[in-house]
């Protein structure tokens, strides 16, 4: 039964028996306790100068700003093309 919904079932109810109904309740407290990163909660002011949240409003805002979904009517136009050229720009070799 493992790796099955049915062992995952069972494993849980073992759980639950052996160490208590708020065994998984105790174990993720513990997880979410032994992180130090900060996450972007964190009022710690980072090496870019910013907090958390302020850091998550900035690089979200660029993110939400090269979105690449275009609106309605919108004509397609490639981002990055540079110097690529277009069949109109080669030479005709006809001529």
């Amino acid at each position: 039964m493992a790796g099955t919904k049915a062992g995952g079932l069972k494993a849980a109810s073992t759980n639950k028996r052996k160490f208590g109904p708020d065994f998984y309740r105790i174990v993720g407290a513990e997880g979410g306790k032994a992180g130090h990163s900060g996450g972007f909660a964190t009022d710690k002011v980072g090496a870019d100068g910013l907090t958390g949240p302020e850091r998550a409003s900035k690089y979200g805002a660029i993110g939400g700003s090269i979105s690449r979904k275009r609106k309605k009517g919108e004509e397609h136009v490639t981002v990055g093309a540079g110097d690529r050229q277009t069949a109109e720009s080669y030479p005709s070799s006809g001529e």
